[in-house]
């Protein structure tokens, strides 16, 4: 079997575990299992979802919602992926970051929204910084372990061979902790759904968080599974993209 045919073989199989989801779920509720008003079937949500659309009502919340994660996304992640490289490279750089990550990073990053409204408003800023934050711990974390993690005979053959601070950062240790990289910023992304949701439930009157819980108060329960069922396509979107990018920039990457 060639490996392009593999690949796509891969690509379906992948897809077909939602896709089961979606029919379990249509035929339960055409058997009477559950009751439509409160749990619609897909082929409700499927139409309200169209009937969004159509409107441009659902472009302009998702394109909200998908601003704030991209530009936050990045602010967090690459301040992240910097530290920690030089986390695992520096001693004193660990020393002073360690117990700073260690007393930050369990709090819930939701619980610091009302200072970031002091701080920013209630406008895009305020939730652009809670996205940052919350991507940001994952992504330095990951990138430490991979870093810290990297064996010590390609740190002696660098330096062996002279290699420069500004050479051991890009080619030895960033690229040995890329594997670790690619898990965290996968986490961070979930993450930053998840943040972002819950803050456009209260603070926000655009986005799909927003959409969800104005749905919810009207009773409008499609609407609010649209919202449910955008945010999950999203997730799955960018799942495949990173795996995608991950093939590519990790190609000795060993995969069963």
């Amino acid at each position: 079997m060639s490996g392009m045919s593999r690949k796509n073989q891969e690509r379906w199989l992948y897809l077909i575990s939602p896709i089961v989801l979606l029919v379990v779920w249509e035929l339960l509720l055409r058997a009477g299992v559950g009751d439509r008003r409160f749990v619609p079937a897909p082929s409700d949500i499927a139409g309200r979802f169209w009937q969004l659309t159509l409107s441009g009502e659902l472009a302009v919340h998702t394109g909200v919602t998908l601003y704030r994660v991209l530009v936050g996304y990045f602010i967090g992640a690459v301040p992240g992926i910097a530290i920690g490289l030089l986390m695992a490279m520096y001693r004193p750089v660990r020393i002073f970051f360690d117990p700073l990550i260690a007393a930050l990073f369990p709090i819930p990053k939701v619980a610091l929204m009302p200072i970031l409204l002091l701080a920013f408003g209630f406008g895009d800023a305020s939730k652009i910084a809670l996205v940052a934050t919350a991507v940001f711990f994952p992504v330095i974390v990951n990138t430490y372990a991979g870093a810290a993690n990297i064996d010590k005979l390609y740190w002696d053959v660098a330096k062996n061979f002279g290699a420069s601070s500004y050479v051991m950062f890009t080619k030895v240790v960033f690229f040995g902790a890329l594997p670790l990289i690619f898990a965290g910023l996968k986490i961070a992304l979930a993450v930053s759904f998840v943040v972002l949701v819950a803050a456009e439930f209260v603070a926000s009157k655009s986005g799909l968080g927003y959409l969800i819980w104005n749905s919810w108060e009207l009773l409008q329960v499609d609407y609010m599974f649209v919202g449910v069922v955008v945010i999950g396509l999203l997730g799955l979107i960018s799942s495949v993209v990173f795996e995608e990018i991950e093939n590519l920039v990790l190609p000795w990457k060993v995969k069963n």
